[in-house]
């Protein structure tokens, strides 16, 4: 089996270790992440939502895949205990009335709730424990019984990752992609990898790469492949969130499961917020298309805005109450999106990766991208993980992901 990097250790990088796993020799897969720390963007601070049907016809096999998987995941390997796989109701505070049908593929551009993509009409719902209602504030449960989820993305990505180092995937960290080669046929035939501590470099023979870089995966095309004109249609949103306690949110309340609260009624801001397992309430919402992409995920940290934490933490004494409500952790992350608002799961053309630059024919070689998630990179994490291993090993896709692969 041929061998491949793939360039990303992120939680969408390591599903697809994790899947390719299962079907060639783990020690002909590598996989290699820059970031000194590792999740320490989306992957990290993610909200961890899980949703089954909130998508749109061009990902929803995908979607509904992903979420069976994460199911079977949780069953076959304890996710309840090691990342705290719970089941989820979702809630909204905003009258059915006010709620526009537009579909989430626009929430990239124009700020809108992933609340607007739930696929059932609202009905009257019980408040949970943790929130504060305002007098003639009506809650609405927007999900149906089973089909959505929620879970810590930091302890699920930091799981899968040991998954593949146990099974015998390299990990190389913190390291860098500079360049690829090609044999006598112009074929890509190894990848040049820098580690950034030592500053030794390494050539690894390989002729499948998979750039999983999420926010980053146009820069890292555009050092592989410096002569093409294409540019990977992938740029980033940024998003600040909070991790809070709040004596509202006990143990005892989690034998009800989670829940997930999207207020959908101001303008430019939709803040969402989700109880976890282990007494934890996520809460963000407030996104940036404008925030420069820094260097490495882990210059996040110099970034964060105290404004936007202050409105975050002003949204959760609102939605919790003022009484006893603890921040555990700020985060601002970079997720990747792209304009039309899907991801891309596409073996990459070879005539987009420059003159005198090929690949071997399928599943012998290719140059492939997943990449372009936006706020579902966790719930859609293992059915692309899953769908991108059978693509580079030539297999049966088990969901139609024609209408995610690159235009040209």
């Amino acid at each position: 089996m041929a061998t491949t990097v793939i360039l990303g250790a992120g939680i969408i990088g390591t599903s697809t270790a994790y899947y390719l796993s299962k079907h060639q020799p783990a020690s002909s897969i590598h996989l290699v992440e820059p970031s000194p720390e590792l999740f320490a963007s989306a992957s990290g601070f993610a909200g961890g939502f899980l949703a089954k049907d909130w998508f749109s016809p061009a990902s929803a096999e995908l979607g509904a895949l992903s979420f069976e998987e994460h199911r079977r995941l949780a069953e076959r390997e304890g996710g309840a205990e090691k990342w705290g796989y719970a089941r989820s109701t979702s809630i909204s505070l905003s009258p059915a009335s006010s709620r526009s049908k537009k579909r989430i593929d626009l929430w990239v551009r124009d700020g809108a709730s992933r609340a607007e993509a739930a696929s059932v009409n609202a009905s009257v719902g019980v408040a949970p424990e943790w929130l504060r209602k305002g007098e003639g504030d009506a809650v609405e449960v927007i999900s149906e019984e089973g089909t959505v989820a929620q879970l810590d993305p930091l302890q699920l990505s930091q799981f899968l990752l040991q998954k593949c180092i146990d099974a015998g995937v390299h990990l190389h960290h913190p390291a860098k992609a500079i360049s690829i080669q090609t044999d006598v046929r112009n074929e890509l035939s190894s990848i040049c990898i820098a580690d950034t501590q030592s500053s030794t470099e390494t050539d690894i023979p390989c002729t499948n790469v998979v750039i999983a870089a999420g926010a980053w995966s146009s820069q890292v095309f555009k050092t592989l492949f410096p002569t093409s004109d294409f540019k990977l249609p992938i740029s980033s949103l940024a998003g600040h969130s909070l991790v809070v306690t709040s004596p509202k949110w006990k143990r005892e309340h989690e034998k009800y499961g989670c829940h997930a609260l999207f207020l959908t009624s101001r303008p430019g801001y939709s803040p969402e917020i989700m109880s976890r397992v282990g007494g934890h309430i996520y809460v963000a919402g407030l996104n940036s298309a404008t925030e420069p992409l820094p260097d490495l995920a882990t210059d996040s940290k110099g970034r964060i805005s105290r404004s936007s934490i202050e409105t975050l933490r002003e949204t959760a004494r609102e939605v919790l109450g003022e009484d006893g409500v603890e921040v555990v952790r700020e985060g601002l992350c970079f997720r990747p999106v792209t304009e039309r608002g899907t991801p891309i799961l596409s073996r990459v053309p070879d005539e987009l990766l420059g003159p005198s630059i090929g690949t071997r024919p399928s599943p012998e070689g290719g140059v492939y991208v997943a990449a372009g998630h936006g706020p579902w990179g966790i719930s859609m994490s293992l059915g692309t993980g899953l769908v991108m291993a059978e693509m580079i090993q030539g297999r049966e896709l088990s969901a139609d992901v024609s209408s995610l692969a690159l235009k040209i």
